[in-house]
């Protein structure tokens, strides 16, 4: 994700992202994804601040993580997180990572990039990897009112492209949440492995 717009949405906006708080359906799937992996290394792809990576960290992982936005890196690696600077297009390991965790991160990319993206991940995780994604649900593209820019799928869609990428679904959750706009929108929680 390169989009300046967005990347400058959450570099002014640290705090605030911090404190906006989970839904309970994203901490159970959060859980279920840390339960999934068991030990091993993984990619939190997207990770802002840096919030799960520590939550992994604390829960024995090993985490990499990886952030087109400077500010957010740099909170993190003041935590303690291991953060990188970086997009989508540097996911370029083969059969590195046992997760990877990609929390309302790829709803960035645009609706061509997804299946590479998909794909990438693919590659990147180990056989039988644990692979998470949240996204919202919804038709079309735009910007909400911090100018950050979303693609929005259906659940039918996401299902068919994580499928086409080859991953096997474990576990479907779909959910209302507030963002860090403020605005109620669905949403979907994949747990699914390679």
């Amino acid at each position: 994700m390169t989009d300046e717009k967005t990347i400058n949405a959450y570099a002014t906006r640290v705090a605030e992202y911090l404190q906006v708080p989970l839904p309970p359906e994203q901490i159970e799937a959060r859980m279920a994804f840390t339960e999934a992996v068991g030990t091993g290394h993984v990619l939190d792809l997207g990770s802002g601040p840096g919030s799960d990576s520590a939550f992994f960290m604390r829960e024995g992982l090993t985490v990499r993580a990886l952030d087109p936005t400077p500010a957010f890196v740099e909170y993190a690696r003041e935590n303690g997180v291991d953060a990188h600077l970086g997009t989508f297009d540097d996911v370029t390991e083969e059969e590195e990572y046992d997760g990877v965790y990609a929390s309302f991160s790829l709803l960035h990319a645009t609706r061509a990039e997804f299946p590479r993206h998909l794909a990438s991940i693919h590659r990147a995780l180990k056989p039988e990897g644990t692979f998470f994604l949240g996204l919202k649900l919804g038709t079309g593209d735009h910007r909400d009112d911090l100018e950050r820019y979303y693609t929005y799928f259906s659940q039918t869609e996401i299902e068919e492209a994580l499928t086409q990428a080859g991953f096997t679904i474990d576990r479907i959750t779909t959910g209302m949440g507030a963002g860090l706009a403020g605005n109620y929108d669905g949403f979907i929680l994949v747990l699914a492995h390679a």
